[in-house]
């Protein structure tokens, strides 16, 4: 089987497929996605900091200039939602907007969320060990994080319903050739989130509190402060890329700890936090939920032998990079004590995960929760199957019994 990101068997497993395009070269086309794709990890890691790849053009080129069409006028609300957060700005725009959200999204920042996100993942198991059980995925995985990320922004109780739907219809898009209908819900869900947003920052402005967005409006420096816009992008983006991360490494980390019952059972009698963050790390690397970072090719860049033009796209396969040999002894092994472990989950470079110290207080206290001492152990109930999405990879479902 090769590498096929509409076929579901390939989704559910594509690991050995990574593994030929590995013995194929450094930088492989593909004809079905229109890409290079790229699946060693030396490659990956070096071209995540190499600034003749962008995860945009526009800053440099028109759409003419470097060969591609304009996105429909239809779809202008997410292009412009999306091509403001940081994730898809280049410098010198993504070092003005990276360094004032850093001024409001600081290490105390989510040092003062801790308790909260303890306190939460706890009340959430509490509710799955008072049913005896249920879906991980929909009791624990999912409301953990969006209620953090909802607290870190200011969002009231009351208003945190369409908060998940949003992010799903949004991230639709990032999946490969998305059709009209995701489209639309996504430019639907960016009208509405943006409007949101838009009426939160002007009760922010007249009342400010503790929160981030009150943090993003005060930001400042000697070049300004964060227009409006950049302002939602980065609390879309921080909700979108802060919860489908985090809900996907807890569920499909969970399918790998049930599919390795040693190291499940090793885990689960260590009171150790460190051994923990170790663990989750682990996990992280050996079924990251982001399988594939898309970057355009901004000047003509050699990997390898193959010359890639100016135009095109390179697809750097964070699946394939996460079980490379050539960087990780026993990649396909799960190794939950794993000491040397670089993984690149978060990326690398510029656009490193902003928000990873918070992924991974949050993942800590996920785990820590479902493991802590006086918890049943959890037993699988039927093995799950995998959405259709291949770079926002993660389960349907997973359920469990106590």
């Amino acid at each position: 089987m090769g590498f096929d990101p509409w076929d579901a068997a390939f989704v559910a497993d594509p690991y050995p497929a990574y593994r030929e395009l590995r013995e194929q070269g450094r930088a492989v086309w593909c004809e079905a996605t229109g890409q290079w794709l790229v699946p060693h990890y030396a490659d990956v890691s070096a071209l995540l900091r190499d600034r003749r790849l962008g995860r945009t053009y526009l800053h440099r080129f028109s759409h003419e200039e470097f060969g591609r069409e304009a996105p429909p006028p239809e779809h202008e609300s997410f292009h412009v939602l999306n091509g403001n957060g940081l994730l898809d700005l280049e410098d010198p725009a993504h070092a003005r907007v990276r360094r004032l959200v850093a001024k409001a999204f600081t290490p105390r920042t989510v040092e003062r969320l801790v308790p909260a996100v303890q306190r939460l993942a706890g009340e959430l198991v509490g509710r799955l060990r008072a049913d005896g059980g249920g879906d991980l995925l929909t009791v624990v995985a999912e409301p953990l994080p969006v209620a953090v990320i909802a607290e870190l922004l200011g969002v009231p109780e009351a208003d945190r319903g369409p908060l998940r739907p949003w992010s799903a219809d949004i991230c639709g898009m990032f999946e490969l050739r998305p059709d009209e209908e995701t489209a639309r819900r996504a430019v639907r869900a960016s009208v509405e989130f943006s409007a949101y947003l838009r009426g939160l920052i002007a009760e922010r402005r007249s009342h400010p509190g503790e929160d981030l967005i009150s943090g993003l409006i005060a930001a400042h420096d000697e070049e300004g402060r964060l227009s409006e816009q950049e302002m939602i992008s980065t609390c879309v983006l921080l909700l979108n890329a802060g919860h489908e991360a985090t809900v996907n490494t807890t569920v499909n980390g969970w399918w790998a700890l049930f599919r390795n019952p040693a190291q499940l059972a090793a885990l689960r009698t260590s009171r150790d936090p460190e051994k923990l963050s170790t663990a989750v790390d682990e996990l992280m690397r050996y079924d990251t939920p982001l399988q594939m970072f898309e970057r355009w090719v901004l000047d003509d860049i050699r990997i390898g032998d193959t010359v890639i033009p100016r135009g095109a796209e390179v697809a750097l396969l964070f699946g394939s990079a996460n079980r490379d040999p050539a960087r990780f002894d026993d990649p396909d092994a799960l190794d939950l004590v794993r000491a040397d472990n670089p993984h690149l989950t978060f990326g690398a470079g510029i656009h490193y995960c902003l928000g990873a110290p918070l992924a991974r207080r949050e993942l800590e206290a996920s785990f820590g929760a479902l493991l802590a001492e006086g918890v049943p152990p959890l037993r699988l109930v039927e093995e799950p199957q995998w959405q259709d999405g291949y770079v926002i990879r993660g389960l349907k479902q997973l359920l469990v019994e106590f």
